[in-house]
C-alpha cells in the first residue's frame, strides 16, 4: 500500500482509499480534507499584503505571520464546510466533477458527518482565536475584515453561489479583504492601495473558481446551483475569464508605471506563455473526449486546470517581484 505523503497533498487533490487514510498521519488527513494544494492562492494573498507592509513604521512581523496563518485555516474550514455543506444538501451525490477534483471525506468514506464536523470545529476555532487575538493586537480596525471574511465563509457555499455571487465573493476575498487585512494586520493602518493591489491580484483566483463552475455548468443547472456562470452561459463566461487574466496582466503594469509596484513584479510577463495558453484554451468549447496530452484523472475537468495552472505562476511570479524589489529597497 503506497502511503500519501505531505508533499503530494500539498501539490494535488490526490485520490485516498480507507486503508491510505487510515495509515496517514493526522496532518495528512487534516491537510486531505483542507484541499491544502489550492491554498497557495490564499498565501499569496497574505504575502502580498505583507510585503507591502515591510517598511512601515509600526511593521508587526508576528501579526503577520499569525494573520497568514489565520488566512490558511480560514480557507482550510471554508473548503471542509464546502464538502459537509454540499453533502448534506446532496449535491455531491453522484458527483463525478467533485469526485475528480480529489479526496471527498465524506464520499468517500473517509470521515464520518460528524468527524468533519470535528474537523471544522478546530480548523475555524483555531482560526477564530487568531483574529480574535490579532484584534487585541492591533485594534479594533480589523474587526471589518475579520467579520466580513467569516461571513463570506459560512455563506459562500449557500446562499452566495446560489444566488449567483460566489464569484464576486472570491473576488473580495482574494483581494481586499485577504491583501488588505494581512497589510492592516502588518502595519496598523488600512491601506485603499494595498487593496486596489488585492483586488488585481484577485482576479486570478476568480478566474480559477470561474473556470471551475464552467466545468460543471451543466451539472450545477441539473441541480439548481445558479452560479454566474450558468446565469451568463459557457461561451460568455469564458470570455469573462480571458478578460479578466488580461485585466491581471493589464492592471499589474499600470500599478508599476504609477510607482505603487517595484518594478521586478515585471517577473509575472513569465507567465505570459500560460495566459497565452489559456486564452487558446477558453476561446473554444471544450473537448468532448479526454486529449491524450491531457491527465485522464482530471478529466471532465478542463477550464480550471488552466486557469489554475496560471493563477500559481502568476501568483507566486507577482509574491517573487515584490520580494525583490522590498530585497533591493
Amino acid at each position: 500500500m503506497q502511503r500519501i505523503s505531505i508533499g503530494q497533498v500539498l501539490t494535488s487533490v490526490p485520490h485516498v482509499t480507507v486503508a491510505q487514510w487510515r495509515a496517514s498521519s493526522w496532518l495528512v488527513r487534516w491537510l486531505i480534507s483542507a484541499r491544502a494544494s489550492v491554498l497557495v492562492m490564499t498565501f499569496a494573498s497574505a504575502a502580498v499584503g505583507i510585503l507591502l507592509a515591510v517598511g512601515q513604521p509600526n511593521f508587526d512581523a508576528i501579526a503577520a505571520f499569525t494573520a497568514t496563518v489565520g488566512l490558511l485555516l480560514a480557507h482550510a474550514a471554508n473548503n471542509q464546510l464546502n464538502d459537509l455543506t454540499d453533502s448534506v444538501r446532496g449535491v455531491d451525490d453522484g458527483n463525478y466533477f467533485r469526485n475528480r477534483y480529489g479526496a471527498h471525506v465524506l464520499q468517500d468514506q473517509l470521515l464520518t458527518t460528524r468527524g468533519l464536523w470535528g474537523y471544522i470545529g478546530v480548523t475555524a476555532g483555531v482560526a477564530l482565536a487568531i483574529g480574535l487575538w490579532l484584534v487585541s493586537r492591533v485594534g479594533p480596525t480589523i474587526l471589518a475584515p475579520l467579520i466580513a471574511g467569516s461571513l463570506f465563509l459560512l455563506f459562500y457555499t449557500w446562499p452566495l453561489k446560489q444566488w449567483g455571487l460566489g464569484e464576486l465573493a472570491v473576488l473580495l476575498v482574494w483581494g481586499p479583504l485577504m491583501v488588505g487585512g494581512a497589510y492592516l494586520a502588518a502595519s496598523g493602518a488600512w491601506s485603499w492601495n494595498a487593496a486596489l493591489i488585492g483586488t488585481v491580484y484577485a482576479l486570478g483566483p476568480t478566474a480559477v473558481i470561474f473556470g471551475k463552475h464552467i466545468d460543471k455548468l451543466e451539472f450545477d443547472r441539473t441541480k439548481r446551483i445558479a452560479t454566474l456562470p450558468v446565469r451568463l452561459g459557457a461561451t460568455q463566461s469564458r470570455r469573462w475569464v480571458r478578460g479578466m487574466v488580461a485585466l491581471s496582466y493589464l492592471g499589474a503594469f499600470a500599478l508599476l508605471a504609477v510607482g505603487s509596484l517595484p518594478w521586478p513584479v515585471l517577473l509575472v510577463a513569465l507567465a505570459l506563455p500560460k495566459a497565452y495558453r489559456l486564452d487558446q484554451v477558453y476561446r473554444e468549447p471544450a473537448p468532448a473526449t479526454c486529449p491524450s496530452s491531457f491527465p485522464p484523472s482530471a478529466w471532465p475537468l478542463w477550464y480550471v486546470a488552466f486557469a489554475f495552472d496560471h493563477t500559481r505562476s502568476f501568483s507566486l511570479l507577482f509574491v517573487a517581484g515584490l520580494c525583490v524589489g522590498r530585497a533591493l529597497a
